[in-house]
């Protein structure tokens, strides 16, 4: 039996359905699916240790060239607009677009060496986000859970009353939602819960988000919220006596979750970005990117243990000196004040910061699109790009790997999808060779392959 208590009042109910939820309008909570809403996770068998993640997911593919992996002595056609500057680590150099990056070198591990040869989008987003090969164009059900879901599964949230696996504004890869960041045969109580489903896949000049508005009606008339659950209750108690799965029972739990997050002080001040000194925002940057990247940590340094960012809208094929250069700037505020924010609230070392996409972009500048722009983007490339890490115990100050003069392959230290998560599960004290069933009910560990780096633990 689900049970609410709250100070003075409390209400029991037999139990709510999902489609009772809807009835009554109970899932409004930031525009959240009650699927997503009740299934929060339960605790695994991590070892503990209270670390977070947070993933700024950059979807469509940054070029590794004009981020992490800056190539001015090469040829025109391939080093591209910008030069690069150095960090405040002698030798250590990123994109000169990233002026606030390089203040935090010490901070940063760049791998750039990363690759899997596949130019999909949809292909390279699930192999970075479960470390293995599986859903393509041709077939884009997500195989395998995704590294937030296991996070989920094991490790579960580092404090009660908190979902342990969170997405900004709403977890997704290549349009698709969650996709391939979402929790595969798991099952639905390990996929993101999301904050915001009806503004997603924002731009990095989008005005910065009002909080949600079901947010600013809850958090002070939890009497009616405990009247909605009442009524839900008397509305589907007869559903009790003709369940025979244990479903129902299974719900109470979700169910309970629900409540708490709606009724909880927590996940409420961790969501109430207006909280926070204008000066820190300011920060940040007053923009959708920036706005959920704040968010992030808020939502780490209350108990969350993993949360993903939506950065989307890197597939430049054409104009790669407009179409990247306007988000450059934003990621690159919004990632300096993160870091700097962390180590500032003496966080850093908690709180594991990736930054990634599906892949980079091809070396060579193309002439533009058939038919449309002339102006030279970039397009799919799988054969080398760049992953930042930082934080989270990860040895700042570090490049890992190397690309040839041209960006084209790496030369050294090769490095797989399954490499950087295997890093990710390792930092966090999890074992990544342990097997979950999965549909069919066959045992399939976490990651086949895939080694921690070792250069940055």
């Amino acid at each position: 039996m689900l049970q609410i208590q709250r100070g003075p009042l409390a209400v029991k109910c037999q139990e709510m359905t999902r489609r009772s939820a809807l009835k009554v309008g109970f899932s409004g909570l930031l525009g959240l699916t009650m699927a997503d809403l009740f299934r929060l996770q339960a605790t695994g068998g991590a070892t503990r240790n209270n670390k977070s993640v947070i993933l700024i997911w950059l979807d469509g593919g940054p070029s590794h060239l004009e981020t992490y992996d800056p190539k001015p002595e090469a040829p025109l056609e391939f080093r591209g607009p910008w030069g690069a500057v150095e960090t405040n680590v002698p030798g250590m150099r990123v994109s000169a677009a990233l002026p606030l990056h390089a203040k935090h070198g010490d901070k940063m591990a760049l791998l750039r060496s990363v690759s899997h040869n596949n130019g999909d989008h949809f292909a390279a987003a699930h192999w970075m986000l479960t470390g293995r090969f599986g859903s393509n164009a041709a077939s884009l059900s997500p195989k395998y859970p995704s590294v937030g879901s296991f996070v989920s599964r094991v490790r579960g949230a580092n404090k009660s009353g908190l979902p342990a696996y969170v997405g900004l504004p709403a977890a997704e890869s290549v349009y698709l939602f969650p996709g391939y960041q979402g929790a595969a045969y798991l099952g639905p109580a390990y996929n993101p819960f999301d904050v915001n489903t009806r503004q997603k896949y924002l731009s990095a000049t989008h005005p910065e988000i009002q909080p949600p508005t079901c947010l600013a009606e809850l958090s002070g008339d939890t009497t009616r919220v405990r009247s909605r659950v009442d009524l839900l209750g008397q509305l589907d108690h007869f559903r009790r006596d003709i369940d025979k799965s244990g479903t129902l029972a299974a719900m109470d739990r979700y169910q309970q979750q629900a409540v708490d997050l709606i009724l909880g002080k927590d996940a409420r001040d961790a969501l109430a970005i207006e909280k926070e000194d204008a000066r820190t925002r300011d920060r940040y940057g007053r923009t959708a990117w920036g706005h959920y990247t704040l968010m992030a940590r808020r939502l780490v340094e209350a108990g969350v243990t993993f949360v993903t960012v939506d950065m989307p809208h890197w597939d430049d094929h054409a104009n790669i000196e407009d179409g990247h250069g306007y988000k450059l700037p934003v990621l690159d505020k919004a990632v300096a004040a993160l870091l700097q924010d962390l180590d500032d609230r003496r966080l850093l070392q908690d709180v594991l910061v990736v930054v990634m996409g599906e892949f980079g972009r091809t070396p060579r500048l193309n002439k533009g699109l058939p038919g449309g722009s002339t102006v030279p983007g970039r397009d799919h490339w799988g054969d080398a790009f760049s992953v930042m890490m930082a934080g989270g115990g990860v040895r700042g100050g570090q490049i890992v790997g190397a690309t040839n003069p041209k960006g084209e392959y790496p030369v050294e230290r090769p490095l797989k999808p399954s490499d950087v998560l295997a890093t990710v599960y390792h930092l966090l004290g999890i074992d990544w060779r342990q097997t979950f069933n999965d549909n069919t009910g066959r045992p399939i560990p976490i990651l086949d392959h895939g080694e921690p780096i070792r250069e940055i633990i």
